[in-house]
C-alpha cells in the first residue's frame, strides 16, 4: 500500500508542555547536517557535511564526514570523519585508516568509517545528563570496513566490519574484527550454507555479510554495579542488520559475552519475537529513564540467512515482516519492558502498517523526560512519543534528494538548548494536529453528502476492527 502523494512537511505536531524541548540534528539528505528548533526552523546548516550520522557536541561543534568513496569500489565508505565548529571550520580530522588506490582515482588515505562512531565522554552520542563528549583530546571509537576473504564464511570476497579506536592524533590504538568471531555468532548449518552461497553481495560485488549499523559503549550501568561482568562499562554493543544479531563484546578479550539472535524460534528470544533488519541497538545510558535496558529500532522488512521459504527462495532474507517497532529489552531477564508498534500508535495492524514502517535506516533515542525520539527514516519522519504512546512532536523532513527523490533520514538526535550557546533560545509555539477528516486542498470538495439514502437491511462492520487489533507478533 503506497502513501498519499501529497503530505505536509516541517513540524506538524508540537506540544511544548509534554515534549523534551531542544534542538534536533539530522542529515538533510545530500544538503548537509541540519539543526532545527522544535517548530522546524533551521538554526544552522552545515552545507556538504555528510552524516553517517551527524552528532552535536556541547558548544556547537558537529561531527560528520566530507565525502564518500565511489560506490563502484567501496561500499558506504566515508573518506574521513571530521569535527567542525559552528561556522564550519574543521577542528579535527581522521582519514588515516587505509590507503586506497581505486582504478581511475588518485590514491588517498581514507577512514572507511560507516554507520556509527562515539567520541570519548559519551557512550552513545546523544544527550545524556552529565556525559558530554569531549570536544578536544578525546579518543574516538568508530565502525569501519575491511576487505577480506574468509573461506569459513564464503569464497566470495567480503566487505567486513571492523571497530577501531583512534586517539586525538589519529593513531589506531585498538581494533576488533567481526569476521574473526564466526563461531560465536550462533549460525546454524542452514544459515551458514546460505551465507556461503551469497553473503549479502552488494553493489561493489563484495559480501556485506554482517552489515553492522550501530556501535556504542555500554557506559556505567546497574548490571555491572551488581556484579555482572558481561556489562562492563567499556564493553561494546553492536547490531548486524543482515543477520538480525545484537551482541555485546568484551573489550579486553574480544569475545562475545551477550547475544540476541540470529535464532528467534525458542526460549526468551521467541517471546521477544523475530527481530528483522534492526538499527541503533544500544544500552540506555545511566541517568535516563530505562537506564540499563537495550533500546532497538526493529525495522521489519527482510533480513537473515537460513532455510528457504516462499518469500526467500534462496534462503537469503528469510525473515520477513511488513511493519516496524521500537522495543526496549531488559538484557538480564530478556523481557520486553516497553515497545512502540503501529497498533500502539492507534493504527490498524498490520493492514495500515505503512503508517509506522521503515525497512531500512532509522533509530530511537531515550529522552530525559521519559519520551522517545524515533526516526522513521525511510520517510524522513521524526516523532517524539510518550511512554503512553502519545505523539507530542512530529516533523517531516522537507529535504528531498536530487538523485534519490526521497526525504530519507538516517538518524536524528535531540539536544538541549544550552548545547548551542551561539544563539538565543527560540520561542516555542504549539502546533495542534490537523483534523485530516476535514482538510481539503484548494479546489477539492468537502465531505458533505449532497444526497443520502438508507439501504434496507444494511448492517455494520461486524468484528473486523477487533480482529485487526488482536493480531500480535
Amino acid at each position: 500500500m503506497g502513501k498519499p502523494s501529497i503530505h505536509p512537511t516541517g513540524t506538524i505536531i508540537y506540544n511544548p508542555d509534554k515534549a523534551f524541548n531542544g534542538y534536533t540534528l539530522f542529515q538533510a539528505n545530500e544538503h548537509g547536517a541540519t539543526l532545527i528548533d522544535m517548530n522546524g526552523g533551521v538554526v544552522n546548516h552545515w552545507q556538504g557535511l555528510q552524516g553517517f550520522p551527524n552528532k552535536l557536541l556541547q558548544g556547537g561543534d558537529v561531527m560528520g564526514s566530507r565525502g564518500e568513496r565511489n560506490s563502484t569500489y567501496g561500499w558506504q565508505d566515508q573518506k574521513d570523519l571530521v569535527q567542525v565548529d559552528w561556522d564550519g571550520n574543521v577542528l579535527w580530522t581522521f582519514d588515516q585508516n587505509e590507503f586506497i588506490e581505486d582504478p581511475g582515482y588518485k590514491g588517498e588515505w581514507m577512514a572507511r568509517q560507516h554507520h556509527d562512531y562515539q567520541r570519548e565522554g559519551n557512550p552513545v552520542g546523544y544527550y545524556v545528563p552529565g556525559m558530554d563528549a569531549k570536544r578536544k583530546d578525546g579518543n574516538t571509537l568508530m565502525l569501519t570496513h575491511k576487505d577480506v576473504v574468509v573461506p569459513e564464511i564464503s569464497l566470495h570476497p567480503l566487505v567486513s566490519d571492523r571497530i577501531i579506536e583512534v586517539d586525538w592524533d589519529g593513531n589506531i590504538v585498538w581494533e576488533w574484527n567481526v569476521h574473526e568471531h564466526l563461531d560465536e555468532l550462533g549460525f546454524d548449518e542452514a544459515a551458514k550454507n546460505t551465507m556461503a552461497r551469497n553473503p549479502n553481495i552488494v553493489g561493489n560485488g563484495k559480501g556485506d555479510w554482517m552489515h553492522i549499523n550501530s556501535m556504542s559503549l555500554l557506559g556505567p550501568n546497574k548490571w555491572f554495579d551488581a556484579g555482572d561482568e558481561r556489562f562492563h562499562p567499556d564493553n561494546i554493543i553492536w547490531d548486524g542488520r543482515a543477520t538480525n544479531i545484537i551482541a555485546i563484546i568484551d573489550r579486553q578479550t574480544g569475545k562475545i559475552v551477550w547475544r540476541l539472535g540470529p535464532d528467534y524460534s525458542s526460549g526468551k528470544a521467541a517471546e521477544i519475537g523475530q527481530i528483522i533488519g534492526q538499527h541503533h541497538a544500544h544500552m540506555i545510558p545511566q541517568g535516563l529513564p530505562g537506564a540499563g535496558n537495550i533500546l532497538i529500532f526493529d525495522n521489519g522488512g527482510q533480513a537473515g540467512y537460513g532455510v528457504p521459504n516462499p518469500s526467500a527462495p534462496t534462503g537469503n532474507n528469510n525473515a520477513h515482516r511488513d511493519y516496524s517497532r521500537v522495543i526496549e529489552i531488559d538484557p538480564v531477564t530478556m523481557e520486553i519492558v516497553w515497545q512502540c508498534r503501529p497498533m500502539d500508535l492507534g493504527y490498524m495492524q498490520p493492514f495500515i502498517a505503512d503508517h509506522f514502517y521503515s525497512c531500512y535506516i532509522s533509530s530511537a533515542q531515550r529522552l530525559p523526560n521519559g519520551n522517545t525520539l524515533i526516526t522513521e527514516g525511510s520517510d524522513g519522519r521524526l516523532i517524539e512519543v510518550t511512554a503512553d504512546h502519545d505523539i507530542v512532536w512530529e516533523y517531516i523532513s522537507p529535504y528531498f534528494g536530487a538523485h534519490i527523490t526521497t526525504n530519507m533520514t538516517y538518524r536524528a538526535y535531540r539536544y538541549p538548548y544550552d548545547y548551542v550557546p551561539q544563539i538565543d533560545t527560540p520561542k516555542e509555539v504549539a502546533v495542534k494536529p490537523v483534523d485530516i477528516s476535514d482538510f481539503r486542498m484548494p479546489g477539492a470538495k468537502s465531505k458533505e453528502f449532497r444526497r443520502m439514502v438508507q439501504v434496507d437491511g444494511a448492517g455494520g462492520y461486524g468484528d473486523v476492527a477487533g480482529f485487526c487489533l488482536t493480531i500480535e507478533e
